[in-house]
């Protein structure tokens, strides 16, 4: 049973749930990239120090789920690496991680959040909808090579 989710900001003592939480999503898809090895390896040097925030959901001291911000320039944010333990999805976990994940976009000013994803995470594309998320033009230097689709979510 899940009690109260709390979202709580990156400590390096979790930094193997960031890691673990992808990898289970991104081995069950598709293949592990240069740029997922880059990312999840050396997530602070990455993401935290180039300004970029790592959230974890958590409920009774157990990490449920996690995702990244990561900066990409000052008014836009990339919601990357967005993650729910395989036995607690479904349970509206993405839910509160992406309602998150736009509150803090709108709180502390940024103009826009775009992420990357796949059109057979038929899920995580429906919830990206949900939320506001349109699709737009992918660029052909992508980050990953999995990517068939960049959406965007301009924040009012």
């Amino acid at each position: 049973m899940i009690n109260k989710i709390e979202i709580i900001p990156y400590q390096s003592k979790l930094m193997k749930y960031f890691r673990d939480l992808n990898l289970e999503w991104i081995e069950k898809y598709f293949e592990v990239e240069e740029y997922d090895k880059k990312v999840l390896e050396s997530c602070e040097e990455n993401i935290i120090s180039k300004g970029g925030f790592i959230f974890f959901a958590k409920s009774n001291n157990n990490i449920l789920g996690t995702f990244a911000l990561i900066k990409k320039s000052q008014n836009c944010l990339e919601l990357n690496k967005m993650a729910v333990k395989k036995i607690y999805r479904g349970k509206g976990i993405g839910n509160i991680m992406i309602q998150y994940a736009i509150n803090f976009a709108k709180k502390n000013d940024w103009k826009k959040i775009i992420l990357y994803s796949n059109t057979i995470l038929k899920n995580s594309i429906y919830l990206y909808r949900k939320y506001g998320f349109n699709e737009c033009m992918i660029e052909k230097n992508k980050p990953y090579l999995r990517s068939n689709i960049k959406m965007v979510l301009f924040i009012k």
